[in-house]
């Protein structure tokens, strides 16, 4: 096996998530999570007969135990790859604005390892986060913004 086909993906799967956002009359705050000790933004597996819209509001909805946020537009895409249990995994998650509806208490969780959440003003989220796919998520969002 050559240096190519060893890093073809096993699975590709399709994503969706969201950059939740409330405005607290003097600045936009986001919503980061702690997921397995790594700040993270909230995201999930594409179910099937599932539009990636609906997937990111229920995955959102899910991971916060909250109602279903109002959903903005697309802000982008993002691939990247991983390993999980031997298998190359390669998965591509479409991110949308959301806007908070109502302040309906947080309940992050737990079995999907989440276990803390902070709301944080755009540039603490940046330094928060560590990985660049949402950093590049975070950044686009601002820069609508502005």
């Amino acid at each position: 096996m050559n240096q190519k086909e060893k890093s073809k993906p096993n699975v590709h799967l399709q994503a969706g998530g969201g950059l939740l956002y409330r405005n607290t009359g003097t600045e936009i705050h986001v919503l980061v999570i702690l997921r397995n000790g790594v700040w993270d933004l909230p995201k999930g597996k594409q179910d099937t007969g599932e539009s990636i819209e609906e997937c990111a509001l229920r995955e959102v909805s899910e991971e916060l135990g909250i109602p279903e946020p109002e959903k903005g537009p697309c802000l982008c895409i993002t691939h990247h790859t991983y390993l999980e249990n031997g298998l190359l995994i390669e998965k591509t998650t479409s991110w949308f604005a959301m806007i908070e509806r109502d302040s309906a208490p947080i309940k992050v969780q737990r079995d999907e390892g989440i276990t803390d959440f902070a709301w944080v003003n755009l540039d603490d989220a940046l330094e928060l986060v560590h990985f660049e796919n949402l950093k590049t998520v975070i950044r686009e969002f601002q820069n609508r913004r502005a």
